[in-house]
């Protein structure tokens, strides 16, 4: 009897060093997810998506983008990414004027990439660790270095002096769009035997493919290499 007890184990009972918070993230998780979600985030970005005429939606993304790029050129410097800082800067200059203030995006037409650097990839790429993971009420997964980081870069220009009610208009349209983006993700969720551990999982996975530019390094644990070295000494004989 104490055996079966023993192997039936839940997996949320063992512990994550990613995750010292969890006992306070789970709750905070099912109420963003079985409420704020439910009753507001998604039907606020099918109502968002569905009635905005889609050159307008596209408009309005396009400037909230085209805020974070000042931040994003900086980011670049820091990590000595001299060419990506060379191409936000060209799309800010062409976006803010030739694109009317980043309505439109004439910058992709050059082959621009719209990625963004933020602040916290930038202490990543220092060696900063995530450290631990965090459940915002009402917004989602995080993690203090990207709240950190998000600090940072609500200090760059033109962040720091746009006013309240711009900058929630700003968020709320980032937000309606980041929620439309994982519409067809959604199901993957509810089909998880463990929904919170599938979020935290995706979540540190996805910040890893940003750090590393999504290139990144293949961690092989101790019971792969040896599985990998046995394969190799077949080879050999």
């Amino acid at each position: 009897m104490n055996d079966e007890q023993d192997t039936n184990v839940p997996v949320a009972a063992i512990y994550d060093n990613r995750d010292p918070l969890e006992v306070i993230n789970r709750p905070l998780w099912t109420f963003t997810w079985d409420y704020v979600d439910k009753y507001l985030a998604k039907p606020a970005s099918e109502l968002y998506t569905t009635y905005t005429p889609p050159f307008l939606r596209t408009g309005l993304y396009n400037i909230a983008l085209n805020l974070n790029e000042p931040a994003s050129i900086i980011n670049n410097l820091l990590q000595f990414k001299f060419t990506e800082a060379a191409k936000s800067t060209g799309r800010f200059t062409l976006n803010s004027t030739v694109g009317l203030l980043g309505f439109y995006d004439p910058a992709s037409d050059f082959g621009w990439s719209g990625d963004q650097e933020e602040f916290g990839e930038v202490l990543g790429s220092y060696g900063v660790g995530d450290g631990p993971f965090l459940v915002i009420p009402g917004l989602g997964p995080s993690s203090v270095r990207e709240e950190v980081g998000d600090y940072v870069d609500g200090l760059y220009w033109p962040m720091a002096i746009i006013d309240f009610w711009p900058n929630m208009v700003r968020l709320s349209i980032l937000g309606l769009e980041k929620r439309a983006a994982i519409r067809d993700q959604e199901q993957l969720l509810l089909e998880s035997a463990d929904p919170y551990e599938f979020l935290k999982n995706a979540y540190f996975q996805n910040m890893n493919y940003r750090l590393y530019d999504g290139n990144p390094p293949i961690i092989i644990d101790e019971d792969q290499e040896a599985e990998i070295d046995a394969l190799l000494d077949e080879f050999d004989e």
